[in-house]
């Protein structure tokens, strides 16, 4: 006997308006359908089968890295006839656990308890208690026991029954060989002309079949998606828990309903936040580290004490400790910044190392480039990395000075010690220890006049 998991994702999601699939929307930076996967995985399963129809192509194509088997619905006939196309690979006493590609949030400990359930029973059904119940199928009992009778949808329900809290989330377990029957005894008399799978439970009451159910203790995480509103509001269910962890770690957030992890963010000890932060995919935060608001942080290590001013980018990079980064900086892929840099307001970095105590403080732009230990490089400094087909390093020693308004024609060094004068275009290597220039003597042009507009080209 072993278990297999049927994730159903092939609705259109219509209340979406958009061409994007919607198991393909982003929730914490992550496709909805990948969540599910993740968690279906965590229980160890013999498979998993996603059963995909509407823009079945693209979701595919954007998840074909996932560990599942991929079944094909080619008409949306309702989710009986979606789950009657992955029953081929169902075996008579396998537990077959059904599961939805637009409910991100369920959680593998809720699965466990209803798997804990469904042992010795027949079907097993994952419900909830709702105030508003609006739009689900409620749960019908009947007898001394309130025994589960059978799930009616609201489209069909009598007023009464549309006054039922308890409603089914679609999540349900069923042992393969009765639920292989009842989805062929399905029918799509209703009014959607639809197989719905919720009947398998009248089908079997009527086999004198055990039914149980398991409530789901937190309604957000059984919710589904069906639009953005309902996007949204996941979205921030699940910051506010990235919030709840970062602070149970640690870290101080200045706003916790305004941060954004879409990935995994680890925190040291007194990590301080500010507001509207974006962290994505790995990042890693030493003790001490001070993020400002409106910053990127992308997949980087940020050593302890350093100090990230505001509506910074830090993209793929490694930051030492003690480093001060920021406002406005941009730190594009392969860049390492050792201990102790400063790197300032509207400096750009790329694929460039940058020894420990440089300071690169205003309106630079250093790619491809090594700058040693202990080098102060001017405001207005560029390398001219591209010489319009390949990329070439600039290699600056220790203990350089590099004045404002430096151009560093790639490829060239600039040996440790060495001093470029402010205006200087660099074109061959710098020796070390000396005063290198390279600006024209300054003078004056008698005669020269500043072109200015006749009136004629005054714009009135």
């Amino acid at each position: 006997m072993a278990l297999k998991a049927v994730i159903l994702a092939a609705g259109q999601g219509t209340r979406m308006h958009s061409s994007l699939p919607k198991v393909l929307h982003p929730l914490a930076g992550r496709p909805l359908l990948s969540h599910v996967v993740a968690t279906a995985r965590a229980l160890e399963p013999a498979g998993v089968q996603v059963v995909y129809g509407h823009g079945g192509a693209e979701v595919r194509q954007r998840l074909g890295d996932l560990p599942v088997a991929w079944v094909e619905q080619d008409q949306q006939l309702g989710t009986g006839h979606a789950v009657a196309q992955a029953l081929a690979d169902i075996d008579a006493q396998d537990t077959v656990l059904v599961l939805y590609g637009d409910v991100p949030l369920i959680q593998t400990a809720t699965l466990q308890r209803l798997l804990a359930a469904f042992d010795g029973a027949d079907l097993a059904l994952l419900t909830v208690r709702l105030d508003d119940p609006t739009g689900y199928g409620r749960i019908l009992r009947t007898g001394p026991d309130q025994r589960v009778a059978a799930i009616v949808e609201e489209r069909d329900a009598s007023d009464a029954q549309r006054s039922i809290r308890e409603v089914h989330t679609g999540i349900l377990a069923a042992r393969g060989e009765p639920l292989r029957r009842w989805v062929r005894a399905l029918d799509n008399r209703n009014r959607r002309g639809e197989y719905y799978l919720t009947d398998i439970v009248g089908l079997a009451v009527q086999d004198g079949r055990s039914v149980t159910t398991v409530v789901a203790e937190d309604p957000v995480e059984v919710q589904g998606v069906n639009d953005r509103t309902q996007l949204a509001q996941l979205e921030r269910h699940w910051q506010l828990g990235e919030a709840r962890r970062l602070m149970a770690a640690g870290a101080t957030l200045l706003d916790p309903t305004r941060i954004d992890v879409r990935g995994q963010l680890e925190v040291g000890r007194d990590v301080l936040i500010d507001v509207n932060v974006v962290f994505e995919g790995t990042v890693r935060l030493g003790d001490g580290v001070y993020v400002g608001p409106f910053c990127l942080i992308r997949d980087t290590v940020i050593g302890a004490g350093t100090r990230v001013e505001s509506h910074t980018t830090i993209d793929r990079a490694h930051v030492g400790r003690g480093a001060r980064v920021g406002p406005y900086t941009r730190i594009r892929p392969g860049t390492r910044l050792s201990d102790n840099v400063h790197v300032g307001n509207f400096v750009e970095l790329k694929q460039s190392d940058v020894g420990d105590g440089s300071k690169i403080n205003h309106l630079s732009y250093i790619g491809d480039c090594l700058v040693g230990a202990q080098v102060n490089i001017g405001a207005g400094t560029i390398t001219c990395n591209y010489d319009g087909a390949h990329k070439h390093q600039t290699i600056i020693g220790d203990n350089a000075f590099i004045g404002s308004h430096t151009q560093l024609v790639a490829p060239v060094t600039v040996h440790a010690g060495a001093t470029i004068g402010a205006g200087t275009t660099i074109t061959a290597d710098a020796p070390a220890g000396k005063l290198t220039l390279g600006r024209a003597p300054q003078q004056t042009v008698e005669g020269w006049k500043r072109p200015a507009k006749h009136p004629k080209d005054c714009i009135t």
